[in-house]
């Protein structure tokens, strides 16, 4: 039996901090079929030097200035050969027996397979396994509940759907796993399969208005009548949205179960929605933005 070819891409940028980790659990997989390329956008913090050390364990390697992340991981594709496709940030690592245990996911035909990770802050205070939901197309164009580093597909979605949105910074992974979704069903599984490291320079942490701009763009373009309903709401009534939450966390503070219920006895608004707008939905959204 032939084992799968699996591609596997880290970009990076100034991660010397933790690029290593990185680059030892894709080679530490030691899967027999692994094709692995690293694009370094230049950096000047030693990451040359560390990948230089693996050298011979790449396929493709560079370092030197490019357009940003999204067209790094557009460029290492483009080298790709495998018959799975992933990335993994210079920040993030797989898990021991990753790759495997993929590759036999595969074998029951379907074109995108994600599972859970470890989220982790490297100071120590946080510390939790993210278990996605099943697939659901609609609650995708909702909320991005796929953990990226946890994510493998084949060479032939990726030739249908096209590479990554260039022009975004923030949110390149979903808007492609959206245009994804129109070419097959996705499938979960519940095995842990990466390690999603928070810490002070974590790009989405420090995203702001930036990228809540970006998560709009997104849903205007690609989320569908439901969502573009949700996140207008959102945006209208970011305000109210917050001084619920804040009211959330007294009330939980102070030993309330029906925290939530509860906290919504205070904005009459919250109870007289637009049609079409369901509250559930409309807070899930709201946990998608920072403002």
């Amino acid at each position: 039996m032939n084992i799968p070819r699996i591609t596997v891409v880290t970009p990076s940028f100034n991660q010397a901090e933790f690029l290593e980790q990185t680059i030892q659990s894709v080679l530490g997989q030691c899967y027999e079929n692994l094709e692995y390329l690293i694009l370094d956008g230049g950096s000047t913090d030693g990451s040359f030097e560390i990948i230089k050390k693996y050298d011979d364990r790449l396929k493709f390697w560079v370092s030197e200035k490019d357009g940003g992340q999204a067209e790094a991981i557009n460029r290492g594709f483009s080298l790709a050969t495998g018959d799975i496709l992933c990335w993994i940030n210079s920040d993030d690592f797989f898990l021991p027996g990753t790759l495997a245990a993929v590759a036999d996911e595969f074998l029951s035909g379907h074109d995108l397979i994600y599972g859970g990770c470890i989220s982790f802050s490297d100071k120590g205070k946080r510390c939790l396994i993210n278990r996605p939901p099943e697939y659901d197309m609609e609650l995708l164009h909702l909320v991005d509940y796929i953990v990226q580093p946890s994510s493998f597909w084949t060479r032939d979605l990726w030739l249908k759907t096209g590479p990554l949105n260039e022009s975004l910074h923030f949110t390149f992974d979903w808007e492609w796993f959206l245009r994804a979704s129109k070419n097959c069903n996705f499938k979960k599984t519940d095995k842990i399969l990466s390690a999603y490291r928070f810490h002070p320079q974590h790009k989405t942490s420090t995203g702001g208005v930036r990228r809540d701009k970006e998560i709009l763009n997104v849903i205007e373009k690609n989320g569908g009548p439901e969502a573009i309903r949700h996140y207008h709401y959102v945006s209208k009534n970011h305000a109210v949205l917050q001084r619920y939450l804040n009211m959330c966390g007294r009330i939980r503070g102070r030993g309330f179960e029906k925290y939530e219920r509860l906290a919504r006895w205070f904005f009459p608004k919250l109870w007289i929605l637009p049609e079409g707008c369901e509250f559930r939905k409309i807070m899930q959204c709201r946990g998608m933005l920072s403002c």
